[in-house]
C-alpha cells in the first residue's frame, strides 16, 4: 500500500472482542463479518437483530455506541442498509469516531488519520467480498498519530463541550431501547 500506511495483516488481537451492531439491512453481512472475524480470531458479540425483519437501526446504533463512549469496547461494526443512519446515531456520543466505509481507501485513511473506532457498512450498497476487504483493512491499519493528533484533540475539546451542554442526549433512548 502507498502512503506509509502501516498494514499487518498476519497480526490479529486473539483477546478483543469485537461487537456488530445490526438492523434488517445488515444481517447477512453480519453473519458474513461473524464468520469471518471468528476464522480470523477475534471473539463477536453480537449486538444486532436476528432477522431480516423491520427493526429500527437507532435502537442497535445506540447500545454499540455507549459501549465504546465508555471505553468497555474498543472497537465496533454497525451495519445497516447504507451504514448512513448508523454512523449518524453512533457519533453522537463523545469519543466516537463511527465512519462510513465504501472502500478500503477509506477503511484505511479513516484509521491512519481518524483513529476511526467504530466501522460503518451498508449490506444493501456494499458487496460481500468487498466488504471483507473494507474489514480486514480497517482492522489491521494503525493510526498513524502525529499530525492527526491535533484534530483529534480538537474533536475531543468539542465532546467535552456538546457533554457539558448536555447535547450528546439521544431523546427517546434510553439503554439502546425505545422508551
Amino acid at each position: 500500500m502507498s502512503g506509509g500506511s502501516e498494514v499487518n495483516r498476519n497480526e490479529t488481537n486473539r483477546s478483543e472482542v469485537i461487537w456488530i451492531g445490526n438492523d434488517h439491512g445488515g444481517y447477512e453481512l453480519k453473519n458474513e463479518f461473524a464468520r469471518y472475524l471468528g476464522e480470523h480470531g477475534y471473539a463477536v458479540h453480537d449486538a444486532g437483530c436476528s432477522g431480516t425483519e423491520i427493526v429500527r437501526y437507532p435502537t442497535y446504533a445506540v447500545q454499540v455506541a455507549r459501549e465504546v463512549s465508555s471505553g468497555r469496547i474498543r472497537r465496533a461494526i454497525l451495519i445497516c442498509s447504507t451504514g448512513i443512519g448508523m454512523s449518524i446515531v453512533a457519533n453522537r456520543f463523545a469519543g466516537v469516531r463511527a465512519s462510513l466505509c465504501t472502500s478500503t481507501y477509506l477503511a484505511r485513511m479513516t484509521r491512519e488519520h481518524n483513529d476511526s473506532n467504530i466501522l460503518c457498512l451498508g449490506g444493501r450498497v456494499t458487496g460481500v467480498l468487498e466488504a471483507l476487504d473494507i474489514l480486514e483493512t480497517w482492522l489491521h491499519t494503525s493510526y498513524q498519530g502525529g499530525r492527526h493528533d491535533i484534530s483529534l484533540n480538537l474533536i475531543r475539546e468539542l465532546d467535552k463541550e456538546t457533554q457539558a451542554a448536555g447535547q450528546a442526549d439521544v431523546p427517546g433512548l434510553r439503554g439502546g431501547r425505545p422508551q
